[in-house]
């Protein structure tokens, strides 16, 4: 018999938080040594590797013109599976058939890393507890001060950070990984609907036209560096409160058959948990691509 849904107690969300802000600590210690000690009690060095990403690490303008590679597939497979963002990342890894995964970034505009180092739990911070995506992040200030100080509105900018071979050193539970893997960071803030409808009802009319060229702008990024395979979701359906079922049509519109990106990328994995609040965003995407 299953058993009955019960509501966390505030204790033991404290004590996830308390655990988070351990992990994201122990990450910067990690980062600021540039290895760590895995479980056979190996030492794993990712310093060389965190240099080279943090070297090439890439802010993209909104006016800046990319050049799109000739197709790479005769058609893009798509699939939608019920598994966290790194859960994907690394199965599609472990498969060995792409050269180049990106990874989408459900970014914060404001806070490189949103805010893990606090113990929050949404996308971003699990993906910055777990790699070397924070220390590239941190090339790109401009990117931040552009959303703190320029770009006011919750609709935010079509500015993307490119952030190659990050080092993934953590399952989603936290664990060090005994042997690490390497993707690419694609990272994009969607527009905050939520909190525009409360602070700035006036601009949600642009919105639906905003996320249509933000997805066409990452997704151009994307292909411009040579991702064979990208990891995506639902992209600012969480908190932010975009309509999963129009973020999945847009996406089905790009990269179906006769989509502008049809042939861009050999295979798309949409990466959407299905939890309580995450079960609606997975059959968005169910029907939008079946």
């Amino acid at each position: 018999m299953p058993q009955k849904y019960q509501r966390p107690t505030s204790h033991n969300v404290n004590d996830k938080r308390i655990e988070r802000v351990r992990v994201a600590q122990e990450t910067l210690s990690i980062l600021q040594a540039g290895h760590y000690i895995n479980s056979q009690g190996k030492r794993i060095d990712i310093a060389a590797a965190m240099q080279r990403t943090q070297q090439l690490t890439r802010l993209y303008t909104p006016d800046e013109q990319l050049r799109l590679p000739l197709a790479q597939a005769a058609a893009t497979t798509v699939e939608v599976v019920n598994e966290t963002t790194l859960a994907g990342a690394q199965r599609l890894y472990n498969t060995q058939q792409f050269q180049k995964i990106g990874v989408l970034n459900f970014a914060s505009a404001k806070h490189p890393g949103g805010g893990f180092l606090g113990g929050s739990q949404a996308q971003e911070e699990s993906l910055a507890r777990s790699s070397t995506l924070y220390a590239s992040l941190q090339q790109c200030p401009a990117y931040y001060a552009h959303h703190q100080h320029v770009e006011r509105s919750l609709l935010y900018s079509d500015h993307v950070i490119y952030s190659p071979q990050c080092v993934v050193f953590r399952h989603d539970d936290g664990q060090l990984l005994d042997t690490p893997y390497t993707v690419d960071f694609i990272t994009s803030a969607a527009p905050n609907r939520g909190s525009m409808a409360r602070n700035e009802p006036k601009s949600l009319g642009n919105i639906n036209a905003v996320l249509a060229q933000r997805i066409a702008h990452f997704l151009e990024v994307a292909a411009e560096q040579g991702c064979d395979a990208l990891v995506l979701g639902a992209w600012g359906c969480g908190v932010f409160g975009n309509d999963p079922e129009y973020i999945a049509a847009l996406f089905a519109a790009y990269l179906g058959d006769n989509g502008r990106y049809a042939h861009a990328f050999q295979h798309i994995s949409f990466s959407i948990p299905a939890n309580a609040t995450m079960l609606v965003n997975l059959r968005a995407f169910e029907l939008a691509f079946t």
